[in-house]
């Protein structure tokens, strides 16, 4: 009967070992799909003469952030290497494996974020070079403060206000992070040759709307692994982060809708503001407190895009400062906000907290970024020549154009 009992009980243990690492490794696969998002959305809004050089940076960007990660992001994050033997490594059905396959998703969503900022002007290996210092050394940085307890930050949030900084997929720790290092990255390539013409601002139009769409809709579809699947465990998972993420992805198109004026652009960006802002509290809120956090996002993202295009020196190609860095700030804000129980999220968050934390990662972001890319400006530069930009990426870089070899 022992026996018995042991042997069931080691066939349990295994299949939810096996089923455990099939979930994740599912939600690993659906968040790298999103990098197809991020690479449909890029070359359908820069101009034609950029778009392989979108689709090439963010695959190539991609590469250079599983390095990067693999050998030092996920040891400055984690604490874990992978210099064991393979059997070693591939214990407990290699969950452990499919986890790092996951997080890298995660973390190579900062290159694939700050690429539809810097489009259209900036030097290829440069800003690979960039990708691996932000992949390997800045987001691990943060990353590891919120969600594996580094330096003590989270012991000290718990000691101090009952309750840590609250960030369950990654709306500050991924979204705000990439998008303030892409600020930081914008500001020092400089506006793009052209887009300010008798001391007026002129905006480029989207080179090709049904790109721009399918990239939105792959990212949206992704977006549900990247917040349901982030449990990392069967047993963690919860319909109330796909609802959630439902109800925010609608007020976020609404909002851009109206705020928008109808404009494609907008309403397509719409849905993954409001995706960025829930990301934090998908699992506390509800859903009408996601609806509310979505409705936000979506018209933030709209005006203050629509200003930055048309009043200041800040050329964000694609708006991934305000799409990531402030709706994921806000994310981080609106989880202290509507994850209260008086508000009817679940509770255990605190505002005050959330504030907190959300600036520190503003700070590290802006930090890191600021010296990874002033180094790599002084050292090598990060900007084509106005040649080169004039001709544009595909041929300045990859001599090719998306539609002919010539």
């Amino acid at each position: 009967m022992t026996t018995s009992v042991t042997e069931v009980h080691g066939a349990v243990q295994t299949l939810t070992q096996s089923s455990d690492t099939m979930f994740l490794l599912l939600g690993a696969i659906m968040v790298f799909l999103m990098h197809a998002g991020f690479a449909f959305l890029e070359v359908g809004t820069v101009r034609h003469k950029n778009q392989v050089n979108a689709l090439v940076k963010i695959l190539a960007d991609f590469g250079v952030s599983a390095i990067a990660y693999f050998f030092i992001g996920y040891w400055v994050a984690y604490g874990g290497t992978f210099f064991a033997d393979a059997e070693t490594l591939s214990q407990g059905n290699g969950y452990e494996l499919v986890k790092f396959f996951f997080l890298l998703t995660f973390a190579a969503a900062i290159p694939a974020i700050v690429s539809g900022g810097i489009a259209e002007r900036a030097r290829f290996y440069p800003i690979l070079a960039a990708t691996f210092l932000t992949v390997a050394l800045v987001y691990p940085l943060f990353e590891g403060m919120i969600w594996n307890g580094n330096f003590g930050l989270q012991a000290w949030f718990e000691e101090s206000y009952g309750v840590g900084f609250h960030d369950f997929a990654g709306s500050v720790v991924v979204h705000g992070v990439g998008g303030w290092i892409a600020l930081i990255a914008v500001l020092f390539l400089g506006m793009r040759n052209g887009r300010v013409r008798a001391g007026k601002h002129t905006n480029f139009a989207p080179s090709n709307i049904p790109f721009l769409a399918l990239g939105a809709w792959i990212l949206a579809v992704g977006w549900f692994g990247f917040n349901v699947m982030s449990a990392q465990t069967l047993n963690g998972i919860s319909g109330l982060v796909a609802m959630n993420s439902l109800m925010a992805m609608v007020g976020g198109i609404l909002a851009a809708m109206v705020a928008g004026k109808n404009d494609p652009g907008f309403i397509h960006n719409g849905p993954l503001a409001g995706l960025v802002a829930i990301c934090a509290g998908s699992d506390l809120m509800h859903p009408i407190g996601a609806l509310v956090t979505g409705l936000v996002a979506g018209a933030l993202f709209v005006y203050v895009f629509t200003y930055l295009q048309n009043k200041t020196q800040i050329d964000d190609v694609l708006g991934v400062w305000p799409l990531h860095g402030l709706c994921g700030a806000w994310g981080g804000i609106a989880a202290g906000i509507f994850g209260a129980s008086s508000l009817g999220g679940l509770g255990g968050v605190s505002l005050t907290v959330q504030i907190m934390g959300t600036l520190l990662g503003i700070t590290v972001a802006v930090a890191g970024a600021f010296l990874v890319y002033g180094v790599l400006k002084l050292a090598i530069g990060l900007r084509l020549s106005e040649e080169d930009e004039y001709r544009g990426a595909d041929l300045a870089i990859h001599k090719i154009s998306s539609t002919s070899a010539e």
